[in-house]
C-alpha cells in the first residue's frame, strides 16, 4: 500500500512539473512568434516591450550589437524582410531562463544585406523571466545558406 501511495504522489508531482514546463514553453513559442512578426513590421514599440534593456545580439555578420544599434538598423531600413519564418526546434527551460533554438528563413529587402535572396540561418534566443514577464536578453544568429 505504501508503494502505491508513494508512486501515486510521484506521478502527480511529475505531471504537475511537466504541465508547468509545457505552459512556459507555449508562452515562449508565442513570444518568439510575436518578436519575429514585430521585427518584420518594424514595430519598435512592441520590440521594446519584448527585448530586455540590455539586449545584445551576435548578428549574422559577426558583430555584437546592442539594443540601440538594432533599433537604428530597423529605422534605417537595414533590417527589413519581405518574408520571415522561424522554425523552433528546441526550447530548454531552466529556472528563470528559456533558450529557444532553431532556424530562420528570411528574404531581406531594400537596404538589408542580401536583399532579394533567401537567407537561412541558425539562431539561439535567450529569454529571461523578470517581475514584468519574459524578455529576450540575448540572441545569436548565423547565416548558413544564401540563395
Amino acid at each position: 500500500m505504501k508503494k502505491v501511495l508513494v508512486f501515486s504522489l510521484l506521478f502527480v508531482l511529475v505531471n504537475n512539473i511537466s504541465f508547468a514546463q509545457n505552459k512556459v514553453a507555449a508562452e515562449i513559442r508565442r513570444l518568439e512568434n510575436l518578436e519575429l512578426a514585430s521585427v518584420q513590421k518594424a514595430d519598435t514599440a512592441t520590440l521594446l516591450k519584448l527585448w530586455a534593456k540590455d539586449f545584445v545580439v551576435n548578428n549574422p555578420y559577426g558583430e555584437v550589437v546592442t539594443l540601440n544599434q538594432i533599433l537604428g538598423f530597423i529605422r534605417e531600413g537595414q533590417i527589413d524582410y519581405s518574408s520571415v519564418e522561424r522554425v523552433i526546434e528546441k526550447i530548454t527551460l531552466t529556472e528563470n531562463l528559456a533558450i529557444a533554438m532553431g532556424k530562420e528563413i528570411v528574404t531581406p529587402q531594400k537596404a538589408t544585406e542580401n536583399a532579394g535572396k533567401t537567407v537561412t540561418r541558425r539562431y539561439t534566443n535567450i529569454w529571461i523571466k523578470t517581475k514584468t514577464g519574459w524578455h529576450l536578453t540575448a540572441r545569436q544568429a548565423t547565416n548558413i545558406l544564401v540563395q
